[in-house]
């Protein structure tokens, strides 16, 4: 089934410091790292369990989880920073860096903004997601030949601080968790949005997904906004 690669192979070469150290946290001994299983790179092989992390777009991980899925049970582990630092690297290369902790909170639910790629996939009986909160530092460095929207500033690299919780995902019943218990059916996408303290765009692809695998169901109309609820039966 798998084939080590050498330490230096093109699995590692180019790996992010945030990949890096979750794939340490996230392995056990006995684990097998960085095998090559029907032409794909596992990040970690436990047993028969293949596990992936993914920290950056889960599209691009589509084919590869579809493929594996059919033959092999496979775990898709994906972090999302709760808390972040910034820290800028001093545009002169020598003076001390600014760090300043980013306003923003992420939450488990932020993990539909990836999903949209693949969300019937949670349906698959292989198929397991554990999605992390976590604290890390983004590293920035000034470059003003790129990323014009933060006036020249681009990610150098994702730090690991700190795993916060866990989640995991074994069916897309263990999706309805992340509905409130307070959110009073039908619903709109509107109505999503505040009860999960977040942007409507992201509820919109929240009940995409979670229409998607079974969970809620178109039930009425008002107008031109869809009203949901929680699916009785299979879609």
């Amino acid at each position: 089934m798998t084939e080590t690669l050498p330490a230096n192979g093109i699995s590692t070469f180019n790996e992010k410091p945030l990949h890096a150290a979750l794939k340490d946290w996230y392995a056990r001994p006995g684990d097998q790292l960085e095998l090559q299983v029907e032409g794909f790179i596992i990040d970690i092989v436990r047993g028969g369990l293949l596990i992936e992390i993914q920290t950056t777009s889960l599209a691009s991980l589509k084919r590869k989880l579809l493929a594996l899925a059919d033959d092999y049970p496979v775990r898709l582990v994906y972090p999302i920073p709760g808390e972040k630092w910034i820290v800028k690297l001093a545009e002169d290369g020598h003076s001390a860096p600014s760090r300043r902790k980013s306003p923003k909170r992420g939450k488990i639910e932020d993990v539909f903004r990836e999903l949209v790629s693949f969300p019937k996939l949670l349906a698959h009986p292989n198929f397991s997601l554990d999605v992390l909160l976590i604290q890390e530092e983004e590293i920035r460095r000034y470059d003003g030949t790129r990323a014009w929207r933060r006036r020249g500033w681009v990610t150098e690299e994702r730090r690991l601080l700190q795993v916060v919780d866990r989640k995991r995902f074994c069916t897309p019943a263990d999706m309805e968790e992340l509905l409130p218990a307070t959110l009073v059916e039908p619903f709109t996408t509107s109505d999503l949005a505040a009860a999960i303290g977040r942007p409507r765009r992201l509820a919109q692809r929240m009940a995409y997904c979670l229409r998607k695998m079974g969970v809620i169901e178109a039930v009425d109309k008002q107008g031109n906004t869809i009203l949901y609820a929680r699916s009785t039966g299979p879609d």
